[in-house]
């Protein structure tokens, strides 16, 4: 599988991957739980200038920008259709303040330090008998399939773009799909085998 993350060190680079969950969570809860405008919008603002903070790194996400950036305005004209712009306004700053703040996350954070900070936060549950291992384990995959969508999405947008010199845009949901389930079926046949189970 791809990873987003990048080697070319930022500032976010060394904010303990703790501390970087933590504020995500609070921030995408806090996005998720108001419907008022003005936090929204502040929330995708400063979602904005994180992720330009990271400089190169976060620039060279650009692609990944434009797919949430055109989710948002598909979300906004489809509530403006149905007589509501503020409503999609308000929904479309939500996405973008709680996308960006995962890809800033992602560009800035090895994926083993992440499954390390998932894996101490569960072990107290392994107390009342959560199978932590296996909750551990989804949660890892769920992240990494995560990323495998976005890398997979700019591997197929830069093959397109070599052979007709254009964006695939809504062309390419098709194969990616394709290619996210041939990897699910991959490492599902792997954990069988590896689990015996």
């Amino acid at each position: 599988m791809g990873s987003l993350y990048s080697d070319q060190a930022t500032w976010l680079h060394r904010v303990p991957a703790a501390c970087k969950l933590l504020l995500l969570a609070v921030l995408v809860g806090a996005l998720l739980a108001t419907d008022r405008l003005a936090p929204l919008l502040a929330g995708a603002g400063g979602a904005l200038l994180l992720l330009a903070s990271l400089g190169r790194p976060g620039a060279a996400a650009r692609r990944l920008l434009r797919t949430v950036a055109i989710g948002a305005l598909l979300v906004a004209l489809g509530h403006s259709a149905l007589g509501q712009p503020l409503a999609g306004l308000a929904q479309a700053a939500r996405i973008v303040g709680t996308a960006l703040p995962g890809v800033a996350l992602s560009l800035s954070t090895r994926p083993a330090d992440l499954l390390q900070v998932l894996e101490a936060v569960l072990n107290p549950l392994a107390r009342i008998g959560v199978p932590v291992q296996r909750l551990g384990l989804a949660l890892a995959l769920m992240l990494r399939f995560v990323e495998q969508i976005f890398v997979g999405w700019q591997r197929l947008d830069d093959a397109h773009r070599a052979r007709t010199g254009r964006p695939g845009g809504w062309r390419l949901l098709a194969p990616l799909l394709i290619q996210v389930l041939q990897s699910a079926r991959r490492v599902a046949d792997a954990l069988q085998l590896r689990l015996g189970g």
